[in-house]
């Protein structure tokens, strides 16, 4: 089950004894998908036992010792996802990279991460000066000890601050611009999840091992850059437990928006790289706009902060961005592959597939709710808003409005008024929305509500199947499956229903419109009232399937919900490296959007990659 050459080969190690290598392997195994062999898969042992990875066990160890006699499976090794693009540094230092002059800068907030961090640098391939932020006075001491006389560290400063800023605040307040006088830096922090019972360390684990521990990547990470001035932000791939769509701006969108205007940054995708936990190696000058900035903790949110949602959160999403938007490539570490690339396809590689490989595990639910817009049905030309803009042209044609896109804001800016008046509580009606716009226009209501039914209309027009989906929820209909839709739309409950009855929805289902539920899904309200009536029916097997990260993914999952989440047209469009469109003012430009609408839509008609 392992093997000793195998495993050198694959992953660029070299061991005295082959038991040195089962022991790298039976350590990494526990927080890396690492495999012994061709003939086991270390990933797929953790994912089938969640109970194995939760108590931080190797895979094949247990199953060896455990797993083997319980009648536990395994599978062979299987590759996820194939980089390209791959960067192959040799594997001794090189000259040039000897003579890097190199940082590394750990704030500290959790005082047993001192040795972790002093004992995974203890084989360092070169010396290293080091910044310390300490959240407390007492930590040191001990860092001191650990770091003054250490024998790959040169120069050591350690300063004790605030919880304020997480970890990003304290390396640009106190070392920002110390930070510019080296070749490359590297950023960590001690990181801890907490739950199942127990501490969780897998992802930091993970992290320091690939950012600091493994001297065969730190070694190649050290020659690629010194060969190549194009390189400006490296990171592993994502943590690989971590949820498909963790990838994405999430919550942050608002903030993000913010740090765009700041640091002058164009279009940043939904779905992007970046160095999820916030820990990397870049160069000073890929972090321009950040790094030699002069920053005070009290330009930073007080804690507590939020899980997400917050502008630290969308500053490690930027950062990835910020280094292209200066030149620079990301690069990645890719462990079960033991490769280096500038391909960033593994955003979204667990996406691709056949709706086929899913359905055995979508079956073992009773009750599976699906969203309605980008999931069961699809718009003509993708642009929810195009609806509206056709509407706005015949008015505008009319002389009421000036433009039709002077329209859709009007339409759009009394929506969000009856938000605010509401305190954003609740849901919108589409018929309040038009008697808001009636005062504003200074029209009867009857012709508001006329204007009203024609926007449905429009819409309803361009509504089409997403062909693959109407045939899941059928079939599982037809299996016997408790059915119900879950949508946050200003539509009624009959609207919502006409469009899924022209989609070629034919089952019984329970509909759940926010406008009439008077809760949102994307503020999780809705959420709450569907985790109350699955307690009140029975149901304890319950999974939802949707396309929006946030109300279908995210918050659900938030409180303890299983979901399944797919992709949205426009995301998928992405992942298979067409051009960024529909973006910006060409969103409501009906050239572009006749040009590039309907391509999408088709695209995005079946939402895995690869079909």
């Amino acid at each position: 089950m392992f093997d000793p050459k195998w495993y050198q080969a694959t992953y660029g190690l070299r061991f005295s004894t082959q038991r040195e290598a089962f022991d790298d392997y039976i350590r990494k195994s526990r927080f890396a998908p690492v495999n012994p062999s061709p003939r086991f898969d270390s990933e797929t042992y953790h994912r089938m036992y969640i109970d194995v990875f939760h108590a931080q066990q190797s895979p094949l160890q247990h199953y060896l010792l455990h797993g083997r006699s319980e009648g536990r499976q395994h599978v062979p090794a299987t590759v996820r996802w194939f980089p390209r693009e791959i960067v192959t540094p040799g594997k001794r230092l090189t000259p040039a990279a000897s003579e890097l002059k190199v940082a590394l800068c750990l704030h500290v907030f959790y005082v047993d991460f001192l040795d972790r961090f002093a004992q995974a640098i203890e084989r360092f391939p070169v010396t290293v000066d080091v910044y310390l932020t300490l959240a407390d006075a007492s930590f040191e001491t001990r860092a001191r000890q650990l770091f003054g006389e250490h024998a790959r560290v040169g120069k050591l400063e350690t300063r004790v601050v605030p919880n304020r800023g997480r970890n990003f605040g304290p390396v640009l307040v106190e070392y920002g611009q110390a930070l510019q006088e080296y070749d490359l830096f590297c950023h960590l922090h001690s990181k801890k999840s907490l739950y199942s019972g127990k501490e969780q360390t897998q992802w930091a684990e993970y992290l320091i091992e690939y950012l600091l521990r493994d001297t065969s990547v730190i070694t190649r990470l050290l020659n690629a850059f010194a060969a190549d001035e194009s390189l400006g932000l490296y990171y592993p791939t994502t943590f690989w437990m971590m949820p498909s769509w963790v990838n994405h701006q999430t919550m942050n969108k608002g903030f993000m928006r913010e740090w765009q205007e700041k640091l002058g940054l164009g279009h940043i995708p939904e779905f992007l790289s970046y160095p999820a936990g916030g820990m990397f190696w870049s160069r000073p000058e890929a972090m321009n706009g950040v790094l030699d900035q002069t920053w005070t903790y009290e330009d930073f949110p007080e804690e507590p902060l939020p899980n997400d949602n917050s502008m630290l959160h969308a500053l490690e999403r930027v950062l990835g961005p910020l280094a292209e938007h200066h030149g620079f490539r990301q690069l990645f570490f890719y462990p079960p592959t033991g490769q280096f690339t500038t391909d960033n396809g593994y955003i979204t590689a667990s996406y691709h597939g056949r709706l086929e490989q899913h359905i055995a595990s979508i079956q073992a639910h009773a009750c599976i709710s699906f969203d309605v817009f980008d999931t069961l049905v699809r718009r003509e030309y993708t642009v929810p808003d195009y609806a509206k803009l056709k509407l706005g042209k015949m008015l505008a044609e009319q002389g009421i409005v000036p433009s039709a896109q002077a329209f859709v804001k009007l339409r759009n800016d009394a929506e969000s008024t009856l938000r605010r008046r509401a305190n954003f509580q609740g849901d919108v009606r589409i018929e309040a929305i038009y008697d808001e716009l009636a005062d504003q226009l200074d029209v009867s209501p009857d012709t508001a509500q006329e204007w009203m039914a024609l926007e449905y209309e429009l819409d309803l027009e361009m509504i089409q199947p997403k062909d693959e989906m109407v045939e899941l929820f059928n079939h599982l209909a037809a299996q016997g499956h408790i059915l119900w839709v879950i949508s946050d739309s200003y539509y009624n409950r009959e609207q919502v229903g006409l469009m899924l009855r022209k989609a070629g929805v034919a089952a019984a289902y329970r509909l759940m419109v926010s406008s009439e539920e008077q809760a949102r899904k994307d503020n999780g309200s809705m959420w709450v009232k569907v985790k109350q009536d699955l307690a009140n029916e029975g149901i304890d097997r319950h999974l939802h399937i949707g396309d929006n990260v946030v109300a279908d993914a995210q918050m659900p999952g938030d409180l303890g919900l299983t979901t399944f989440h797919i992709l949205h047209p426009m995301d998928k469009w992405a992942a298979l490296g067409f051009p960024p469109v529909l973006h910006g003012a060409d969103a409501l430009d009906e050239m572009q959007i006749l040009k590039w609408g309907r391509l999408i839509s088709d695209v995005g008609r079946n939402p895995f990659i690869g079909e």
